[in-house]
């Protein structure tokens, strides 16, 4: 099994628990909403819909990380000369990698601080297990990151940057 594939596999299930989360919070927003319009609302309702609110962000974070669709400036970068533009990738990914590493360890970190703690309106949540989100996200990420490096270091090298960086890639 090559590269590509591992990375393809890994993009297609951060898709999966992307889409289950879009559905559970549209599915728990609904509920919510039906419920309310009836007179009796859900005490939990707000808590779970912030909550997995919060989840689509840090696993859609790390699926645009695989996706390589978080914002940058390739152009700027694509007008820099080769070996300057390798460079500027390598720092890039060194940095990217080292920031989220850092976001994993602090937020393991927490997770013991709030192992006392539940949800106000779910006292049978933990809050370490809402929380778990921080560090599992980064390490995807980290993850992701490491997956995408070769093809984004081959682009780096690439005699036409510009293709990759403004999408004029041959089909």
């Amino acid at each position: 099994m090559n590269l590509a594939a591992v990375r393809g596999g890994y993009e297609r299930a951060l898709e999966w628990l992307v889409v289950a989360l879009m559905a559970m919070i549209a599915a728990e927003v609904t509920m919510g909403v039906v419920f309310r319009t009836f007179g009796t609302s859900l005490v939990w309702y707000d808590e779970v819909a912030s909550i997995l609110l919060a989840w689509l962000t840090f696993y859609g974070s790390a699926l645009a990380a695989v996706k390589r669709a978080h914002i940058g400036c390739p152009e700027v970068v694509a007008m820099l000369p080769p070996r300057v533009r390798l460079a500027a990738r390598v720092a890039a990914e060194v940095l990217v990698v080292g920031f989220f590493l850092l976001v994993g360890w602090t937020g393991y970190a927490v997770l013991g601080v709030l192992a006392t703690d539940n949800l106000v309106s779910l006292p049978m949540v933990p809050v370490n297990w809402i929380q778990s989100v921080v560090p599992i996200s980064a390490v995807l990420i980290v993850i992701a990151e490491l997956l995408t490096l070769p093809q984004a270091l081959a682009e780096a090298r690439s005699s036409h940057p510009w293709k990759e960086a403004t999408g004029e890639r041959s089909h």
